[in-house]
């Protein structure tokens, strides 16, 4: 005989629905182990490191305005006789391509925010990165492992520089043109190949019939895919690497001090996002920004008064401005050096800055990690250079403007063209100077400020009637962040006969490197730090007054 035995099993409880979508996403992409062992990751916060966000920020609106922008424009050069909504432009013979922007201005619900949004997001962006590499160089934030990534960040400001170039270009309006045609210009004083680029760019003689359908392909597709790939990838190793930290207790090469990513971090992002995009919004709102409409279309025998670039090609067209305009002619060419040589100038002082890092790599031979920031002060002659290459940008620039600043302040624009001229030369030797010297005053003010501590004052008479000042001393944390910075010692060649009596061969490089590490950290390039035993010397038995 047998019996039965039945389970009686209770009805299993439904998931949420969005538990289980969860449930599904982690099954089949590993969503949940990814987000575990990256979104608690630790981040060092500080006010300097939101700039890249800025720029990170602007690039996203920059993409987003540019989307709604590409459904009304139309990049074609054929030409139409305008009878649109802005009445002074009827009859007028212009292409498509600047009356589309006419449209989109005048017509298209809220098209001329959008196209001010995107204009002012372009110069913002390039902006924010110019800063964040500047905060980058003088912290020294670039050292080894982040090399790489310094190169990435500056092919994007160098690609963004391009990409705003194409973009502007495309209402072929009368400013617009006038900056193609000088472009156009450049590229034909190329030797050898800058007829045949010039030939190909605008697919014949300038202005040819494909200019705005070549650059809107360029300026839609192909530039920003680049910088897209670019900023993902800056992003990954950004993450990987995290950011540099300055010194304080704690703070070592081998830990990260801050927050974490989530939910501290994401949430300060989230709505520093937002925040951007509100004050590009009322930027673009209160200020206009190339008035099209105000400048007609281009025509090749016309100029537009007060043409100027946007500033982050001001330089590029100030050297050119203020260069002599001197041409050779060899074997029956002739070779205009008025553009090729300051075109040539523009690409070694960008070249220099890009293999930066490398190059003080090499000079101070230091192969370590690095992921302590440093105090620009700390760093004299690499601040000088940066301060100097900043003083030659803006000094292009004026030269850039040269017609704007000779109107606007009724000065001579020979006057300022010699200023531009001699400012190029002796306005970054004059900033290397004196930034160095202020960097090495304040290295010194560091020190007796280890040493003898805050002055408070507070001023106190002794018995014998002398009146001195009470200086308080430092916390531990205070003295840790003045005095954690490495020092180094200039490279030396050496002997230059070995044990042997044997004369030892030194190469040009070896010379080279030792000289320019005697330049950067040799003497009077560094102010000493004080050593443990002169602060127990100091400060034993006597305190601090």
């Amino acid at each position: 005989m047998s019996t039965a035995t039945t389970t009686e099993s209770k009805p299993q409880q439904k998931a949420p629905a969005g538990e289980r979508v969860a449930d599904w996403a982690d099954g089949r992409l590993g969503i949940y182990s990814l987000a575990k062992a990256n979104m608690r990751k630790i981040f060092p916060d500080h006010w300097s490191f939101m700039l890249g966000e800025i720029a990170m920020y602007s690039f996203l609106i920059i993409i987003l305005t540019g989307v709604y922008l590409t459904l009304f424009f139309h990049p074609s050069m054929n030409e139409i006789v305008y009878h649109g909504s802005y009445a002074p432009m009827h009859g007028i013979r212009m292409t498509e391509a600047y009356a589309s922007t006419l449209d989109i201005s005048f017509d298209v619900r809220g098209g001329l925010l959008i196209r001010q949004i995107h204009h002012w997001a372009a110069l913002i962006f390039l902006a924010a990165m110019f800063v964040h590499m500047m905060r980058v160089f003088f912290t020294g934030a670039f050292r080894k492992p982040r090399e790489v990534n310094w190169l990435f960040g500056f092919l994007l400001f160098v690609l963004g520089m391009f990409t705003g170039f194409t973009g502007y270009s495309l209402p072929d309006d009368l400013l617009s043109g006038t900056g193609v045609r000088f472009t156009q210009g450049a590229i034909l004083s190329v030797p050898v190949v800058g007829t045949y680029i010039s030939m190909f760019l605008f697919g014949g003689e300038f202005p040819g019939h494909d200019m705005v359908a070549r650059f809107y392909s360029v300026h839609i597709l192909l530039l920003p895919g680049i910088m897209l790939g670019l900023m993902v990838a800056h992003l990954i190793l950004v993450f990987y690497h995290k950011h540099t930290q300055f010194a304080g207790p704690g703070r070592t090469n081998n830990n990260v001090v801050g927050m974490p990513l989530l939910p501290v971090y994401m949430a300060k992002a989230g709505g520093f996002f937002f925040l951007v995009f509100g004050v590009i919004a009322m930027i673009s709102a209160l200020f206009t920004i190339n008035p099209v409409w105000a400048l007609g279309p281009y025509r090749p025998d016309q100029v537009s008064t007060g043409a100027q670039p946007d500033w982050y090609m001001g330089f590029a067209e100030g050297l050119v401005r203020v260069m002599p305009g001197w041409e050779i002619n060899l074997w029956g060419h002739t070779l205009a050096l008025g553009v090729f040589i300051p075109l040539t100038l523009f690409g070694l002082i960008l070249a220099v800055i890009a293999v930066w890092p490398f190059l003080e790599s090499w000079v101070t031979g230091d192969k370590r990690e690095h992921h302590i920031a440093q105090r620009p002060r700390n760093s004299p002659t690499r601040t000088g250079f940066g301060v100097a290459w900043i003083t030659v940008y803006f000094i292009g620039l004026v030269g850039g403007g040269n017609d704007l600043w000779a109107t606007h302040f009724h000065l001579s624009i020979n006057s300022i063209t010699w200023f531009v001229r001699i400012g190029f030369f002796a306005g970054p030797v004059l900033a290397f100077i004196i930034t160095k010297r202020i960097c090495l005053g304040l290295q010194r003010r560091d020190a007796e400020k280890v040493l003898h501590g805050r002055e408070s004052g507070i001023i106190k008479r002794l018995p014998h009637g002398e009146f001195v000042e009470i200086h308080e001393p430092l916390g531990q944390d205070q003295l840790h962040t003045l005095t954690a910075h490495e020092q180094y010692a200039p490279a030396e060649i050496g002997p230059s006969v070995d044990e042997n009596g044997v004369e030892r061969k030194v190469g040009p490089t070896q010379k080279l490197r030792a000289k320019l590490s005697k330049g950067m950290y040799g003497e009077g390039n560094q102010i000493a730090k004080p050593t443990a035993e002169e602060y127990k010397e100091i400060t034993s038995g006597h305190g601090h007054h």
